[in-house]
């Protein structure tokens, strides 16, 4: 028994518990991620270039709406390292480079002139992967934002407006997109209008079923949509209506709260080996299944019972062995459909190359500075490496209402 407790205590540590070299490999995975997408959207080439994958076509082809997918969605997650702005070292002249490769391809995203001109309210779909652009901006503003010029800035404005168009929302956490695209409208325009706002957190107040979980609509679905949109937007969301003095910022209290607990079952979701359990829709998402616990480390608000060195080994463990795979990019450094490697029976219908950036959600923590305790604490056991090694230091969980 004790040769098992040891092999699991080491196997676990093994994964990450050099600090600095944790960091390294997050840039170096995100970036990896980003470059094929960037570099070929800011050359306003990337419809020429990017594969467009689909596994079933039971909701028709879905070219239409997988650049925008892609960028929106990869700059979601990538927008917190970005904020940090560029400096003299090696990593902060990334910054510097990916930061100038942004302001290139957003200008062509936008600019109907363009190739790579983005749909932005054609179908349904836009409107999440505008609202994925605009956790963006609204996690990036002074990087992302600020520096844009003036006509860059009208013709995102205008882009955002054109998917506000778009109507036919479905009752469920796509509230909190429509919610997300406003609340950009309302901090960078001169918008006011907070219907849309307040619908959507009002119906998610009603829709929590307890213990850091949201339905999704009338009905509680076990994925991971909790991480990948409703805590997150939720956030996001309120945060802005703090700026603005709006009485439902009141809300913010229950909301990190409920998502302080959400985070504490995601750490404990995941293995001593760094896996957890494959459950639901969207599992192709991959390190996105995380963002709801990465975004809580990002923002400072991790719950007491959660280290910042255990949060830290656990998401490495688990970025490895997603984005480490065998398989997960094709020759030419693009994503391919699956959650460990290549596994196009894995996506829904509604699922092209573009959706799979949403796994740029995880490394939200990247946006922390590289001295700050996240980064420079010791790694430490996550919860479930003591529960297996029969570490007897190990606490009791409990629900949350």
């Amino acid at each position: 028994m004790n040769y098992i407790k040891s092999i699991l205590f080491f196997l676990a540590l093994s994964f990450s518990l050099n600090a600095q070299n944790d960091r390294d490999v997050w840039v170096y995975e995100l970036t990896k991620m980003a470059d094929p997408l960037l570099s070929a959207l800011a050359d306003d080439e990337l419809k020429e270039k990017m594969p467009i994958e689909q596994s079933s076509f039971e909701y028709g082809k879905r070219d239409a709406f997988a650049h925008l997918e892609a960028f929106g969605r990869l700059m979601a997650g990538m927008a917190p390292w970005l904020e940090l702005g560029p400096d003299t070292t090696k990593e902060g002249q990334l910054r510097g480079k990916y930061t100038t490769l942004f302001q290139h391809a957003i200008y062509n995203a936008v600019n109907p002139d363009s190739k790579d001109y983005m749909n932005f309210d054609k179908g349904s779909q836009p409107l999440v992967d505008a609202a994925f652009l605009a956790q963006a901006f609204l996690r990036a503003p002074t990087q992302l934002w600020e520096p844009l010029n003036d006509e860059t800035k009208r013709m995102v404005i205008d882009a955002f407006k054109k998917a506000r168009t778009i109507s036919n929302v479905p009752y469920n956490n796509w509230l909190l997109f429509a919610a997300t695209v406003d609340a950009f409208l309302v901090k960078f325009s001169n918008h006011t209008d907070f219907i849309r706002i307040e619908y959507a957190l009002r119906k998610h107040m009603e829709w929590y079923v307890g213990d850091g979980h949201y339905a999704d609509g009338k009905y509680y679905h076990w994925d991971y949509y909790n991480s990948f949109v409703i805590h997150p937007m939720l956030i996001d969301v309120v945060n802005v209506l703090q700026e603005t003095k709006h009485p439902l910022q009141s809300l913010k209290v229950d909301i990190i709260a409920r998502a302080q607990r959400y985070a504490v079952i995601m750490e404990r979701l995941i293995s001593p080996e760094g896996t957890y359990p494959v459950i639901g829709r969207s599992s192709i998402y991959r390190f996105g299944a995380f963002q709801a616990l990465s975004q809580l480390a990002l923002l400072e608000q991790l719950p007491e019972e959660l280290s910042r060195g255990q949060v830290r080994s656990g998401l490495t463990a688990v970025m490895k062995r997603l984005m480490q795979a065998n398989g997960i990019y094709d020759t030419n450094g693009w994503l391919q459909i699956g959650v460990v490697g290549h596994q196009p029976g894995m996506a829904e219908p509604y699922i092209t190359t573009g959706s799979l950036y949403l796994s740029s959600l995880g490394f939200l923590p990247l946006g922390l500075t590289a001295d700050h305790d996240f980064w420079v604490s010791e790694g430490e056991p996550w919860s479930m490496v003591k529960v297996w090694g029969g570490d007897t230091s190990v606490k009791r969980d409990h629900y949350s209402n």
